[in-house]
């Protein structure tokens, strides 16, 4: 089989060292997401200690019904890019594509209702700083949760569009068979990004929507 379906590196020394290589940067990138979240999530947390009642009254204000059904789509995305590498380990590239492809069209409509949520909430009001107007809740609380809540939410739907142009570049490498049983260590690294950006919106979730 040619090197050029099945780019392995010499100097890993075996195909083994190379997938364990790849994984092993995957996983420390992905650690170094887990902070950055970590610390937000923190934040977050210290600012609903100070502001609680404010806090579950500006939740109120959020599409809760939309965000579980943002949920679902992830969490299915999720599944279809779980598909994907159990289809190409064995040796089934076309469905592979179409896993993906599933993929990214809940990934895309997951960040379509979240444009409409934003587009929601710049007609009320409710900004993050001092572009924040909602007149039902205080200045202070108001203005910290929803600039909180941009931050999050902004933040993962970036991370989404990364995850979706993974993907997409995924999508392109079956096309032109790139990837076969032998050789899928891109589609095992960049699914478990995609999963990393599932996890943090199920944390993001309840953080935001269900508070209580």
């Amino acid at each position: 089989m040619s090197t050029e379906t099945t780019p392995w590196r010499e100097y890993f020394g075996s195909r083994e060292n190379q997938s364990h290589a790849a994984q092993l940067g995957m996983w420390i990138f992905l650690g170094s997401e887990v902070l950055l979240f970590t610390n937000l999530f923190v934040g977050y947390a210290v600012y609903r200690y100070y502001y609680p009642e404010v806090f579950i009254e500006a939740s109120h204000h959020l599409a809760t019904g939309w965000a579980t059904v943002q949920t679902l789509l992830l969490v299915t995305s999720s599944l279809c890019v779980a598909l994907a590498v159990h289809f190409i380990r064995s040796g089934r590239a076309f469905w592979m594509g179409v896993a993906l492809l599933a993929a990214m069209g809940l990934g895309l409509g997951f960040l379509v209702i979240k444009g409409w949520e934003y587009w929601k909430h710049w007609t009320e009001g409710a900004l993050p700083g001092e572009y924040y107007r909602l007149a039902e809740l205080p200045d202070r609380g108001g203005s910290l949760f929803f600039t909180l809540y941009f931050l999050l939410t902004g933040l993962h739907a970036l991370h989404m569009l990364v995850g979706l142009s993974v993907l997409a570049w995924l999508v392109w490498g079956a096309l032109v068979g790139r990837y076969t049983a032998e050789y899928h260590v891109p589609v095992e690294v960049g699914g478990l990004y995609w999963h990393l950006v599932d996890v943090f919106w199920l944390f993001i979730y309840p953080l935001l929507y269900l508070v209580e």
